[in-house]
């Protein structure tokens, strides 16, 4: 892929096609008293309003709404039994015709039954969907001619004209070979060929789609496990019923020696690249993002990169060693690869970025560091990092080579070095990118040696 194509992404922001989403989410809450009930629960209990966790709306059709949709960037999708519009240039639910004379709202969950079970709703009636389907839906208030459901996919978009059915048998097998993968190698790329086989098995019985779903499911549960703020937000979300379903994006720290490696993986499980960001020669970094379209994951993985190398294909070509660590080959050479035994550097959800902070403050004692982004459009901060021991082979290997000093290397020994992070983020107006000069300044901020001078 040329330069061009990698650069070519400018994401716009959408403010007439935000208002009119807000005015008929809102319109839900002031209907429905019971709807507005549960927008209260989230925003009390979780930081996060109603917006960041709708799936689609179904809404009483005409032509005139058709051709308003149109106006606002929406685009119909072919082959849906009712029409179906979707915004392909903007974070935005879609918006299909109803197929009665209610209208329904759908939020999405990690799982229908978990959600059922926490609120106890009408336990009698079936969930739409079997066991293990890719797409499970119920609905969980019906009140005033407007319907409120819950919804869960597994690499299911709406758009998808089949859903292909999974053996329930391969999904736990698959499952759990994805959460008790090794982790830690002599060897990384032994690790990386491992995981690469299992993914491989899973692609094999479940398509690929599905396998990235259940990957990153695994993913979360283990960086969930290695970091103190991520239990305490998910046992919130957990408390209405909702899981990790408004992540963002999951975000992958890697050595200049893997990253070519990392990258071919995830287009195995179905990724493609999007932009790429350079943070400048003084930050000495960059990331490539990449997106499932199919599985709603999207990732930032990041490495370092020297200013020549920002014009090439760094995702695929070989990047050689540099003279100096810089942040991001620092963190990894203290804790390893973030697809490998460290785990991700953090999980970004949404979420009503004052709200979700103040309640983490005053609740849980969790600080957040200064915002790194704080627009109209984009608000980014960073919870305090979750600080892991650093083993002393990797304080001896360093400092042979000279990447630290002898002061540093105590400092690690004692204080061990800050590993990963929950993040905030509050989008709007439909805004699907990132701010490169926050991004920056705050990887900067994490540079582990940076934190011991603090």
């Amino acid at each position: 892929m040329v330069s061009e194509q990698l650069t070519a992404y400018d994401w716009k922001r959408f403010p007439e096609t935000a208002a009119f989403l807000h005015q008929r989410i809102t319109g839900f809450c002031k209907r429905s008293a019971l709807i507005q009930e549960f927008a209260d629960q989230l925003q009390f209990k979780t930081g996060t309003r109603l917006s960041d966790w709708v799936d689609h709306l179904e809404l009483n059709w005409s032509d005139a709404l058709q051709q308003q949709l149109v106006e606002l960037g929406y685009v119909v999708l072919e082959g849906a039994k009712t029409p179906l519009y979707q915004h392909p240039d903007a974070m935005f639910p879609a918006i299909q015709a109803s197929d009665a004379e209610v209208e329904r709202l759908f939020v999405r969950v990690e799982s229908v039954a978990d959600f059922l079970t926490i609120h106890q709703c009408k336990l009698e009636l079936p969930i739409t969907g079997e066991i293990g389907a890719a797409v499970r839906q119920r609905v969980v208030i019906a009140e005033n001619g407007l319907e409120l459901h819950v919804i869960e996919r597994h690499g299911a978009p709406i758009f998808a004209a089949e859903v292909p059915e999974a053996d329930v048998q391969h999904l736990w097998k698959h499952a759990e070979a994805f959460q008790l993968r090794r982790r830690h190698f002599d060897d990384e790329l032994a690790g990386f060929a491992e995981a690469e086989t299992l993914i491989k098995a899973a692609i094999d019985d479940l398509g690929v789609d599905r396998t990235c779903d259940l990957f990153f499911a695994a993913e979360r549960a283990y960086w969930q496990q290695r970091n103190g703020v991520a239990r305490i937000q998910k046992a919130r979300q957990d408390s209405m019923g909702m899981g990790w379903a408004n992540h963002d994006h999951h975000t992958y720290r890697s050595s200049r020696k893997h990253f070519a490696r990392l990258i071919s993986v995830l287009e195995l499980l179905g990724f493609e690249l999007r932009e790429r960001f350079y943070a400048g020669r003084e930050a000495g970094w960059g990331a490539q993002v990449l997106e499932q379209p199919a599985a709603r994951i999207v990732i930032f993985a990041d490495v370092d990169l020297s200013p020549e190398e920002v014009s090439q294909d760094f995702a695929h070509e070989p990047l050689p060693a540099l003279k100096q660590l810089g942040t991001v080959g620092l963190w990894c050479r203290l804790h390893g690869e973030a697809f490998l035994q460290a785990g991700m550097h953090h999980l970004e959800c949404q979420f009503d970025f004052d709200a979700a902070r103040e309640q983490l403050a005053e609740k849980n004692a969790v600080k957040t560091m200064k915002p790194f982004t704080d627009l109209p459009h984009l608000k980014q901060a960073f919870t305090a990092g979750e600080v892991w021991p650093v083993e002393e082979s990797r304080i001896e290997s360093l400092l042979k080579e000279g990447s630290i000093n002898e002061e540093a290397a105590d400092r690690f020994r004692l204080q061990g070095a800050i590993g990963s992070h929950l993040e905030i983020l509050q989008r709007e107006e439909g805004f699907k990118g990132f701010n490169q000069t926050g991004i920056n300044e705050i990887i900067l901020e994490t540079n582990p040696l940076n934190q011991q001078q603090k």
